[in-house]
């Protein structure tokens, strides 16, 4: 193993435990955030307050080690088209050495078989290449656009917005519910009152 398969190896493996941590990362901030919710179902607005900053460094955490992780394996591919790139030249070389040995001896038979063996090893860069263009767009693709994310947050916002202020309003004043009379209920009371005015 050469010393560039060995660091794609490492930056690999790097990847794999950030994505594992920052996991992990994800699921302490939802335990905070159930944690708060109850904090708050019980007006433990101290608590509550300790919560939501225990849930948020969890949050931040969970972002900086995705981040990390985006970039590492950014980099993993560029090694990898490194490492790639690297075996077609050797394999070049060995094709044009061939070459040179055919078109002394311009012995047709050769020079066929280097030029077949030229071409699908043309075809295998082509379709190696075609993969590690495709795997670096995809790594990189961490540029979205703009209004995409804009809009995925404010719809994520207004809807722990709507649960967030209703449970507010809950922990803050029991509201008095009377309970009324239900569809069919009324139905049935408008239904008498006709046939007592006739």
């Amino acid at each position: 193993m050469s010393g560039l398969e060995k660091a794609l190896f490492n930056l690999k493996f790097t990847a794999k435990q950030l994505n594992r941590q920052a996991a992990k990362a994800g699921k302490d901030e939802v335990a905070e955030k159930n944690k708060l919710k109850k904090a708050i179902q019980q007006n433990h607005s101290d608590i509550a307050k300790i919560y939501a900053q225990n849930a948020i460094r969890k949050q931040n955490e969970k972002l900086n080690l995705l981040r990390l992780a985006s970039r590492i394996d950014a980099v993993s591919s560029r090694v990898q088209t490194a490492v790639t790139m690297r075996q077609v030249t050797g394999s070049m070389a060995n094709v044009v050495r061939g070459m040179d040995s055919a078109m002394k001896a311009m012995d047709l038979e050769k020079i066929s078989n280097v030029m077949d063996k030229f071409e699908t090893q043309f075809e295998d860069l082509d379709v190696a290449t075609g993969y590690y263009e495709n795997a670096t767009s995809q790594a990189t693709a961490v540029g979205t656009p703009q209004d995409d994310v804009d809009k995925l947050m404010s719809q994520v916002a207004d809807e722990a917005g709507v649960e967030l202020q209703t449970e507010m309003r809950n922990a803050e004043a029991p509201v008095k519910v009377t309970a009324g009379p239900s569809e069919v209920e009324e139905e049935g009371l408008g239904e008498r009152l006709r046939a007592l005015r006739n």
